[in-house]
This record gives structure tokens, sequence and C-alpha cells, in this order.
């Protein structure tokens, strides 16, 4: 079992218990402070939260870590692997290190932060989380993203946001490719400010908004037409 260290202080050690155990221990209410040690890349992570714990995982993990959360916050010092904070609906996950495909996947809430790069399908069929990503993503990203904001602060790879709904995308540096009824849009002040504040909840001040650019939906793909079939 977990290691009581004063008050509502744990400590889990992976090498000697399972991540069944862990999940169970999270998915006990009240909440509470509970670092991780010696996650090995071991998968499925701190999934099914549902309460105001704080997780802080030593090391790196493997598949969907933090999937499903709800009012947590898990911080990962160190990589993780494909789907990170999958259909996460509140609280926050941050990735101290890189993320592989898929972060972020079908999230409806919360805020996801990644400090390193994350691979190809960040974001894909976002429901209304933000992800903010300090490095470059891959290609793919932002797939059927519905609702939301996907923040990059380094590249995009190709194909970003082939097929996207209303969901926002700020890109500050080179975008490889459009996906389809993708197109660059007008900065308002009123997306400078949402992306101000994205950048401050991530703990990115230094990041200033105005480099970045606006990508969202033409909405050409809304309606079927004949014209457009060779985008569907």
């Amino acid at each position: 079992m977990a290691d009581t260290l004063s008050g509502t202080d744990l400590v889990f050690d992976l090498a000697g218990e399972g991540v069944r155990e862990l999940n169970r221990r999270l998915h006990e209410p009240g909440g509470g402070r509970l670092t991780v040690l010696n996650p090995g890349g071991k998968h499925a992570v701190a999934v099914g939260i549902d309460g105001p714990w704080e997780v802080e995982i030593e090391g790196h993990v493997g598949y969907y870590c933090a999937g499903m959360n709800q009012h947590g916050t898990v911080r990962i010092r160190g990589n993780c692997g494909v789907g990170v904070a999958e259909n996460m609906m509140s609280g926050r996950v941050i990735v101290e290190g890189s993320a592989s495909q898929a972060a972020g996947a079908t999230a409806r809430g919360g805020l996801l932060v990644i400090h390193g790069d994350a691979t190809a399908r960040c974001g894909i069929s976002l429901k209304g989380a933000d992800i903010v990503v300090r490095g470059s993503i891959g290609h793919m990203s932002g797939f059927m993203a519905q609702k939301g904001a996907l923040v990059v602060c380094g590249d995009a790879g190709e194909a970003l946001g082939d097929s996207l709904y209303e969901a926002r995308l700020y890109v500050r540096g080179k975008v490889a490719g459009l996906g389809a009824d993708c197109i660059e849009k007008e900065m308002r002040s009123e997306h400078a400010e949402e992306l101000r504040g994205l950048l401050a909840a991530a703990g990115f001040d230094d990041v200033e908004p105005e480099p970045f650019r606006r990508y969202g939906s033409a909405r050409r793909l809304y309606n079927f037409h004949v014209d457009n079939a060779g985008n569907y």
C-alpha cells in the first residue's frame, strides 16, 4: 500500500505495487497529494481520477496516463506514451518532458500542458479542453477538433487541423501544411487575449502572443457539396 507521510500526503512505489492498486487508491473520495515513484514506463497510470488529487509522477510513463481525469492535477516529471490525458473532463495534466501520439485526444475539458514536443495527432477530436505545447507537434494534429484550443509555441507538421470544426489553433512557428478545410484566420484582439491567458495558465509567461498565427475552419465541409467531394 501507499505509505502515509503526513495527513493526505502519500507516496506510492510502482516498483513494488501494481498500477491497479494505485488507480484504486486514486478513485477513493477525498483527494490529497500523492507521489508516484518508479513508474518505469507503465501504462494507464493515474487513470480515472475523479477528485481533487494532486499527483506527481517521478519518471516516464507509457500509454494513456491520466486518461479520463476529472478535477485532478497530474504532473509527469518525464516523457509519456500514446494518449496522455485522453478524454480528460477537467483538471490539469502537465508533462515536463515530451509526449507521444494523440496527446489530449477527445479531451472535453481541463488543461493539458506539454513542456517538450508532441508527436502526431495531438488534440485529435478535441471536444473542449485546452492544450498548450511549448515545443513542436507532429502531423494530423487537431484532426476533427470540435471545440477548445491548441497552442503550439514551436512548429506544426503536415495536415494541421484537417476537417476541424470550431477549435482554435494557434501556432508560433512554421506549419508544414494545412489539412482539408483548415485556413489561416485573422488574429484579432480577442484572440490575442485568449492566447495570452492560455500561455499564462500553462506557466509560459515568457512567451509573447504577437508572433502566433491563428488557424480555423473554413466551414466548407459542414454540409455536403459536390464541388468539395474530394475533401471528404
